[in-house]
């Protein structure tokens, strides 16, 4: 028989346990073939939203991004509660000047990245990064763990 406190646990990874092993290994592989350049990319378009004050919203997007792309194993992305019409405009707006390019650079590095067997999960994170480079607005970059309620 199975104790409660077994099902109620179910899911959950002790710090230090093996898929925490897992996230910071696939992590540094991650680093080394897609997310420093990815991360320079979120970079350079957050210097060019910072230099008019009207983007520079857009600019802090872009550095919060470039983070979440160094490092995306362990982390999603949530809906951010309140996030209303001007994040929508803004949006709009930033697709049309930066996030059309960005995830172009997701979807040819994703797809490099899943020639090999090794880099499937590489290039299915480059995937999961896909929609919050077009649309970061009104987006939250969260803990797996906190994002799924799991203690």
């Amino acid at each position: 028989m199975i104790p409660d406190s077994a099902l109620d646990d179910r899911g959950a990874d002790p710090p230090g346990g093996r898929l925490a092993g897992m996230r910071t290994i696939l992590n540094l592989i991650w680093l080394v073939l897609a997310g420093f350049w990815l991360a320079v990319g979120y970079v350079i378009a957050g210097l060019i939203c910072c230099i008019l004050i009207i983007t520079i919203p857009f600019g802090i997007a872009s550095f919060r991004i470039a983070g979440f792309a160094l490092w995306p194993f362990g982390r999603t992305v949530v809906d951010r509660r309140g996030a209303g019409a001007g994040s929508v405009l803004g949006n709009v707006i930033w697709v049309i000047f930066a996030g059309w390019w960005l995830a172009l650079g997701h979807l040819v590095t994703g797809i490099a990245l899943c020639v090999t067997i090794i880099g499937i999960p590489l290039g299915l994170a480059n995937f999961k990064l896909i929609p919050i480079s077009l649309l970061p607005l009104g987006k939250e970059i969260v803990s797996t763990d906190e994002a799924f309620g799991v203690r």
